[in-house]
């Protein structure tokens, strides 16, 4: 790499998210330069990634499908374990409820990013620098990013993927709203007797949710167990005997005894919206764009979503990838999506974590509904999986958001 180097985009940061952006950008002809370092060979976390995600992980080469470290998600259940005076009613979501064989795929991320990593590496396309940004200079009509060894790359559009303190994001002036929740993630991978059926159970604590997560092979799943700080340092520390019988017991022993696997990590929760999706020719994607706490299996799906709208926009006959109109295209696409999916999940968080008589009364009435339901519960798994589809099976008529994009194409396109 020379001093100087011209590129047609930057994408700042090498996790999941900006590995996606870098391949899926490169299939639209543009020169991509990669920075940041190889994601860490001993990531424990996993990636449950809906249908639409998995079929973006297609168009960029990736069949996730037959990873071998892949587990389908055909069942996700809602357990109640609060132990509050008002407790709600267990939910089970099937997707053969509607005609899915699977909702998604969970995926241990080590997996997900050297497969991915793999595919950067033999695309003509995309150079990765495999260093940080020390420094980012932006002008009118370019970024400029200085790299560790003072080498300057200089590009019509910077991709900021790099994590929740983007330092692309704070070049851009964008402020953000962030608010450090009193919760810590406990994650691990753990063994178990019983056979999991290929089932996500998200038990709901008083703390927050503890999520049990089907791995491949039908005995084993990993687990994201959100609970207060204090007690999230002290569990860490204990032995692998006892931290699988609390296990055990927080999973109402519905998997059988429980054996711990090598490896724990935790991870304090905050909030993190910025004010903008972008600026400046820099476009936010992933955790600079937006962080909440781990509920749904919403966090990396939206981050992908966010690639997805980002590329095609660019995509869309754009002579400057990081043009005004192009940005404002992103934002406007992006925001309700974003604000959506935050939303509902803050919302969730704070009536686990609220003890007032309302909150459980709201909260149980609910889930009661989507028990009860069919076509509610229906709604409810569609839109999880694909935002917008919920409404179009209900309204079979009602026009597409591909049909209302096209009306606000800008006369000054190329064709």
């Amino acid at each position: 790499m020379t001093t100087g180097e011209r590129t047609d985009i930057i994408v700042a940061g090498a996790g999941p998210v900006g590995l996606v952006a870098a391949l899926a950008l490169a299939r639209k002809n543009f020169q991509v330069t990669l920075i940041g370092p190889e994601p860490s060979s001993q990531e424990q976390r996993t990636a449950a990634l809906m249908l639409p995600s998995i079929e973006l992980l297609e168009t960029v080469g990736l069949a996730a499908r037959d990873l071998d470290e892949a587990a389908p998600l055909s069942i996700m259940r809602i357990v109640d374990a609060t132990g509050r005076l008002i407790r709600s009613p267990a939910v089970t979501f099937r997707a053969a409820e509607i005609g899915e064989n699977a909702f998604g795929y969970n995926i241990p991320n080590r997996v997900l990013n050297a497969a991915l990593a793999e595919r950067v590496e033999a695309s003509a396309g995309i150079r990765w620098e495999r260093s940080l940004v020390s420094e980012w200079i932006l002008h009118k009509n370019e970024v400029e990013a200085v790299v560790g060894n003072g080498e300057r790359i200089t590009a019509r559009l910077c991709v900021a993927a790099d994590g929740r303190s983007s330092s692309a994001r704070e070049a851009a002036g964008i402020g953000v709203r962030h608010r450090a929740l009193p919760q810590t993630a406990l994650v691990c991978n753990f063994g178990h007797k019983r056979h999991h059926g290929y089932a996500s159970t998200e038990f709901h604590t008083e703390h927050g949710p503890c999520t049990q997560v089907p791995l491949p092979g039908g005995y084993r799943s990993s687990l994201v167990w959100v609970m207060a700080p204090e007690q999230a340092a002290l569990w860490a520390e204990l032995s692998d005997d006892v931290l699988a019988e609390r296990v055990e017991t927080q999973l109402q022993s519905m998997l059988g005894k429980v054996e711990i696997e090598q490896g724990r990590g935790l991870f304090p929760l905050s909030s993190v919206l910025p004010k903008r999706f972008a600026a400046r020719r820099v476009a936010l994607v992933g955790e600079a764009a937006h962080v909440f706490p781990p509920i749904t299996a919403q966090g990396l799906n939206l981050g992908l979503r966010d690639v997805a709208d980002l590329s095609e926009c660019v995509g869309d006959g754009f002579d400057d990838p990081g043009a005004d109109q192009v940005l404002t295209r992103y934002e406007r696409r992006r925001l309700p999506d974003i604000f959506a999916r935050s939303g509902a999940v803050s919302l969730v968080n704070s009536s686990l974590l609220a003890s007032n008589l309302p909150a459980q009364l709201a909260r149980g009435a609910g889930l009661a509904l989507l028990d009860n339901i069919p076509g509610l519960r229906s709604f409810f798994m569609r839109e999880g999986m694909r935002p917008g589809s919920g409404l179009r099976s209900i309204l079979p008529t009602f026009p597409s958001l591909s049909r209302v994009r096209e009306t606000d194409q800008p006369a000054d396109s190329r064709s």
